[in-house]
Parts: C-alpha cells; structure tokens; sequence
C-alpha cells in the first residue's frame, strides 16, 4: 500500500506542477491577439489541398469564397488524385457562388519522399508564387470560415509583425464519441504545446493548427516551406518549427469562427484520425512511446485508481493523493469543456479518454512496425523516406 501511496503523491506533484509551470494550458482565452485593419491591404493567396473532400467541399468553399477581404485574394485548390469528382464539384461551386476567383489545380502522383498532402501543399504554393502574394493562407478542405476570417488574421499579422499566425479550428461534438474524444484532444495537444509559449521569441515551442494558418511568403522561402518539411506526417507542428528555427515569429490560438465540418461519428473514425500520426509524433521511438504510456498511466489513470483503491482499501493517503490529483485533472478540462459547449459533467471522465489515447497510441506504434505506417487519405507511409503507396 506504500507504494500506491507514492505513486499517488507523485501523480499529484505532476498535477501540481502541470496547474502552475506547463503555461497555463489550459486556459481556453486566447483568442486572435490586439489588432487594427492595415491601411493597405496585401494580396493573399490561399491555398486547399484536397483529396476525397466531395463530402465536406460543399460547407467549406463557399465560406472561402465569399470571404469579405478589403484587398486582392484568390482561392487554389489543389484536387489531389480524387476519386470522388472533388475538382468538379469544386468548379461548379465556384460558378453558384460568386466570390474570390478559383483556380484548380492537380499536382499529379508525389514522389518519393514527399507525403502526399504537402506535395499538394507545395503544388499550390507554386501556382500562388506566379501571383507574387504577400501571405498564404494554408486551410484544410474541411474547414469553414466566417465572412471576415481572413480580414482578421491580415490584421493580426500585420498588427503583431508575425509572420505566421494560426487558428485550430472548432471541430465537430455533435456525436457521442466526439462529446467525449475531441475536447480532450485538444486539450492535450495544447498541454503538449502551451499555446502562450508559442508567441515567444526564442522559446523552443512551435506549433500550428494546419487547417488554419495564415503564412508570409517571405518567411516560407526563408524557412523553405514546404520543401524543408516534405518527410513530415504532422505537418502543422513541423511547419511551425521550421518557420520559428528561420527567426519566425508565431502565434497561434482557439478560433471562434473558423470550424471543421468533418464528421467523426464513430469511435473507429476517431481512432484513425489519432492512430495515423501519433507514433510518428513520438518520432517513432520505442522508448519515447515506454515514457509515455507510462506517462499517461501516472499522470491521468492512476488518480482515479488510488483513489477508488485507497478507499475500498483504508487507505487515507493513496485516497487523498489520488482524489485532489483528479480534482486538478477535471479543474483543468472545465475551460476546455466550456469552450467546447458540452456539459461539465464530463470532466471527470478524462481518465478513460486518456486511456483510450493510450490505446491509440500503442496501435500506432503497432501499425507502424506492421509497415503500415502513418496515412493521409488512403495513402500510407511506412518510413520517412518511403515512396507513398495507393490502397
């Protein structure tokens, strides 16, 4: 039972320490910083590499569209091999819906070397750099954005001097199981990367949201974006770094007006959406993945487990640590919960739906040895250096 004590206080000094010293994750205030509209307004190019996105374009590329910019825009979606009539079906949304000028364009097969979405990526970036546009704004096929998203990020930018500024977008909590994953995961990712410790010159933390980030074209040579991050599966997260290690100054924040419209309406949907990437996030190293389930089971399973075990058991201190280590945990999700507009009732929850991340995490280690690899859109790469195979 000393034991389970231990472990218990040691849960509690990593809650402690997480309240105090990890920059205040999470905390859900920060929104777009102070800004003012730019007595000139720069030409932006953006860009929306797309694959399979039939489903989604309809909700998403009008928003685009009839973006209410002051300045010059236009809109290049890049149809990534589609098989379901994405660049079709986005020309003839272009035609219905008058707005910013549309180009589509098809980069064809990536190469070897190159993960598929930023070979799309880096097919668009090329047809906006014969426009020679001041910024890029780089979005996801799901995503859709209030009439004046872009106005705001220009104005941020311009304001702040950042030469990226970035939104996550509000993802979709319409089923079960994205009342109960898809808060949580961004309130890891924001534990992972203190959002407030972003926007700091020379901290070692960067980070973006790919489904919303507004990018200078000055920096993205500088940094050699995307060519510099081609190997990467989290692209958001590289991009990030290679932008901030080029003297890049970053931003990024919760949005309020700029949200995905993909559904994740089964728990399968979801744990493909999390498996794909995040071994390679551990940068596929067995012992990174040992530390960090042992990480999760410390910090997120043993509070409820010493404290429903202290009790049946007499024993007033595993009870106790383990009891304040999940009231901290659940102190902390409320914001995020809130953010979100699900009930509160579900944060003391977050234990099983970090064992669930636990185990989607092992599984990604699994598919990963197995040679399955990371995917983006039915393409699966085994190795970082490994050609992109169709399935």
């Amino acid at each position: 039972m000393n034991a389970l004590v231990w472990t218990a206080a040691g849960s509690l000094a990593a809650w402690l320490w997480l309240l105090l010293g990890q920059g205040f994750f999470w905390r859900t205030d920060l929104r777009l910083p102070p800004r003012r509209e730019p007595e000139d307004w720069p030409y932006v190019c953006v860009v929306v590499p797309a694959r399979d996105e039939a489903a989604v374009l309809p909700r998403s590329l009008p928003s685009l569209l009839a973006q209410d910019y002051p300045g010059r825009a236009e809109v290049f979606l890049v149809d990534d091999g589609s098989s379901d009539g994405t660049g079709e079906l986005a020309r003839g949304l272009a035609e219905r819906h008058s707005g910013l000028p549309l180009t589509v364009g098809s980069p064809g097969e990536p190469p070897a070397g190159w993960t598929g979405k930023l070979w799309a990526v880096r097919h668009g970036i090329g047809l906006a750099r014969a426009r020679a546009p001041e910024y890029l704004l780089l979005t996801d096929a799901d995503i859709a954005h209030a009439p004046d998203s872009l106005r705001e990020l220009v104005s941020a930018a311009r304001t702040g001097g950042f030469d990226l500024v970035s939104q996550m977008a509000r993802l979709r909590v319409d089923s079960t199981w994205e009342r109960l994953v898809v808060p949580a995961f961004v309130y890891f990712f924001a534990q992972l990367y203190p959002f407030r410790r972003i926007a700091v010159k020379g901290s070692r933390t960067a980070a973006a949201a790919g489904g919303c980030v507004l990018l200078r074209t000055d920096a993205a040579e500088r940094a050699r974006i995307p060519d510099a991050i081609r190997h990467a599966v989290i692209d958001d997260v590289a991009l990030a770094r290679a932008v901030k290690g080029s003297g890049g100054h970053i931003w990024l924040g919760l949005a309020e007006h700029v949200d995905s419209v993909r559904p994740y309406p089964r728990l399968h949907d979801l744990w493909r959406m999390v498996s794909r990437s995040a071994y390679a996030q551990l940068r596929h190293s067995p012992l990174l993945l040992v530390g960090t389930v042992l990480g999760l089971a410390l910090v997120y399973l043993m509070p409820p487990v010493a404290f429903c075990v202290g009790l049946v058991a007499g024993s007033f201190g595993a009870a106790v640590a383990g009891g304040l280590a999940w009231l901290l945990m659940t102190v902390t999700y409320l914001p995020m919960l809130r953010y979100y507009r699900q009930p509160l009732l579900l944060a003391p929850l977050l234990p099983f739906t970090a064992f669930l991340y636990l185990l989607m995490t092992v599984d990604s280690a699994v598919q990963h040895y197995r040679g399955r690899g990371a995917a983006w859109k039915g393409r699966t790469y085994a190795r970082p250096d490994a050609a992109p195979e169709q399935q």
